[in-house]
């Protein structure tokens, strides 16, 4: 089966040549990496050029600017569709995912619609946050549950894998948020057609070099894009499906 990892990157110099070197010798059977470049200042996408001289399995979407992470991720899914991978999981390129939890992600992946990287799945898996950015993810995550009742205890999450049958069923245009309600917003979808997700302990480890895209505006969208979704399900805007076959 083709496999898919997509990762957004801007300004990810410090740390794109020792993610690129780690993700090869994983060496995951069927496994394509795309690169969505927000033109990044620092020069990443021209290291990622020259990676891509020595790498087949390398791909990489430039665009004219910072677009965004949840269009990063939107474009990667509708690449993967329409290159035929089965199988497309997401992460971000400063190693706070480990790049060695791909392995089992793409194997439950056999087994469930789609796998979340979950950090509070067996209690709280984050190093070197501050206590206020613990509390502040911690709580979005309680806030999701009440307000949506999804039953995911790290909704926010940006680690996955997604069965292509899942990304297929959503209509990808009708996502337009961002960042953490990004991540909310593609759960909410496919657990409300009907979708099997699992949630794999992981251990998130805050980034070491370069900079967060944490802001304000990620965590204010993140606030009322919940309600968003709940009203769109009320009034019909986001359908279960009727049937679906997992051998699809």
């Amino acid at each position: 089966m083709k496999k898919l990892v997509i990762i957004p990157t801007y300004n990810e110099k410090a740390n794109i040549s020792k993610l690129v070197l780690k993700l090869q010798s994983l060496k995951i059977e069927g496994l394509d990496i795309l690169f969505i470049d927000d033109n990044s200042p620092d020069g990443t996408g021209e290291i990622l050029k020259e990676f891509q001289k020595e790498y087949a399995n390398i791909k990489l979407i430039e665009r004219e600017g910072k677009l965004g992470l949840g269009t990063a991720y939107i474009l990667g899914f509708k690449y993967g569709l329409e290159h035929g991978y089965g199988q497309i999981a997401q992460m971000d390129a400063d190693f706070s995912h480990n790049p060695k939890d791909l392995i089992p992600l793409f194997e439950l992946a056999n087994e469930y619609d789609w796998i979340i990287g979950s950090r509070y799945v067996t209690g709280i898996n984050v190093v070197n946050w501050p206590l206020r950015r613990l509390i502040l993810s911690k709580g979005a995550n309680v806030y999701t549950n009440m307000v949506t009742r999804m039953p995911i205890k790290d909704g926010t999450a940006g680690f996955k894998c997604w069965n292509r049958r899942v990304l297929a069923a959503i209509d990808l245009d009708a996502v337009k948020s961002h960042g953490y309600s990004f991540q909310i917003e593609m759960n909410y979808r496919a657990w409300k057609a009907g979708f099997q997700f699992h949630e794999h302990s992981i251990v998130f480890i805050d980034r070491c070099v370069g900079q967060s895209k944490m802001s304000k505006k990620i965590v204010y969208e993140a606030i009322w894009m919940v309600w968003r979704l709940v009203f769109m399900n009320l009034f019909g805007k986001i359908k279960p499906l009727p049937q679906r076959n997992d051998k699809d």
